[in-house]
């Protein structure tokens, strides 16, 4: 009996490191369903895609700040009988600034997209993976989830939960077939520090790998099945360093390239 298609859902694909993940699962024969905020960016890559790799491509534009969408989305696609296989959570996004000085709006709005929507999302599409015995989810994560981060200190925290969450349901899907996987990329050259109000510093100019080397790599570890895919031999060095240094050293570097990251000096 022929398997049907896999049908990937990637959020905040419009650009950067989904946009690019998108690419990926395309080019492996993959129907795809588009989720981003910017109907414009989706159209535009749903016809680049089509052309490129023949795909079939849904675009299904949300706000995953707002606390129903995730059960909106599942509730369309569950209307339409489309059972989703693969899960990629890339939507999220940070803000530069001390946390007393942030405005509380904005730091909520953080944890509704990087937290609670992955969470809303993977809790309503895993138990159908685990019945079918296939598929699974890729987390966008950071190497940010290694360590406390002064001068960005919601963005850490919801990154370092996401990479917990992940190891987490990877051990509870220990033989159902179903992978979970946290890509966790260093420097990337993406719009994340326009959008979280802070420049890139000279160490982030050196370091910085492309979002189609960092998405590239994701991919291949999701179909591998590893649970942890650290980008980059520079970053997998800095998120192993961070489990023998001490952590007031550690929580004072971070801080320091957080800083670093506003003045570029």
């Amino acid at each position: 009996m022929a398997t049907s298609p896999e049908i990937v859902l990637v959020t905040g694909a419009s650009s950067g490191i989904g946009r690019e993940l998108a690419r990926c699962f395309a080019a492996d024969g993959s129907k795809l369903i588009l989720v981003a905020r910017k109907r414009d960016a989706l159209n535009a890559l749903a016809d680049e895609l089509r052309r490129e790799f023949k795909s079939h491509i849904e675009v299904l534009p949300a706000d995953l700040a707002e606390p129903a969408a995730p059960g909106r989305i599942f509730d369309y696609l569950q209307a339409a009988g489309t059972k989703v296989d693969v899960l990629v959570n890339n939507a999220g996004f940070g803000a530069k600034g001390t946390f007393a000085e942030l405005p509380l709006d904005r730091q909520m709005e953080m944890v509704r997209v990087n937290v609670t929507s992955l969470t809303h999302l993977t809790r309503l599409f895993l138990p159908g993976m685990i019945s079918r015995r296939r598929g699974g989810v890729l987390n966008v994560a950071s190497t940010a989830s290694f360590q406390p981060g002064p001068g960005m200190a919601v963005y850490y925290a919801t990154k370092a939960y996401v990479l917990w969450l992940t190891e987490a349901i990877a051990e509870e899907l220990a033989e159902t077939g179903v992978t979970v996987t946290a890509l966790c990329p260093g420097p990337t050259v993406t719009n994340f520090f326009s959008a979280a109000g802070g420049v890139p510093s000279r160490y982030f100019e050196r370091a910085a790998m492309s979002a189609e080397e960092v998405a590239r790599i994701g991919h291949v570890a999701f179909r591998r099945g590893r649970v942890i895919a650290v980008a980059g031999f520079r970053n997998r060095l800095m998120a192993f360093s961070t489990r023998l240094a001490p952590r007031s050293l550690v929580r004072k570097v971070a801080g320091w390239l957080n800083a670093a990251k506003q003045s570029n000096k």
